[in-house]
């Protein structure tokens, strides 16, 4: 044997272990990989129900804000009910109070002069 034929065998020897150790890490990566994928399948089961849920949640919001909008507008319009109507009354009041007033400050004006001239009269009289 010569030296060449040795350098083959260990040049084939040095091939054949790298190769064996190549089989090896790539069985270890394609290990790596399916276990990747397996969590992230499980990862995928999980976060299905959890978007389910989240869309869920969003249309009971939206369901909940526009049933707030509804009820504040119905507040809104009993208010501006309320607040038109007490001003018919405050204006039917000042209107009442000025139909009464007048004639009633006349009546009274009309009754002093009376009496005062009842008093002058008597007063004359005692007089007398």
């Amino acid at each position: 044997m010569d030296i060449l034929t040795i350098f083959y065998i260990i040049l084939l020897l040095s091939a054949s272990a790298l190769c064996i150790a190549l089989i090896i890490y790539v069985k270890r990566i394609t290990a790596s990989i399916v276990e990747i994928e397996n969590d992230i399948k499980e990862m995928s089961s999980q976060l299905k129900p959890l978007l389910i849920s989240s869309t869920n949640l969003s249309d009971k919001l939206i369901f909940l804000s526009e049933q707030a909008k509804e009820q504040i507008h119905v507040a809104k319009s009993i208010v501006t009910d309320v607040r038109d109507r007490v001003d018919k009354i405050l204006l039917l009041e000042e209107k009442l109070r000025r139909g009464v007033e007048e004639p009633v400050t006349g009546l009274i004006k009309n009754l002093s002069a009376i009496f005062n001239g009842v008093n002058s009269f008597w007063k004359t009289y005692k007089k007398h």
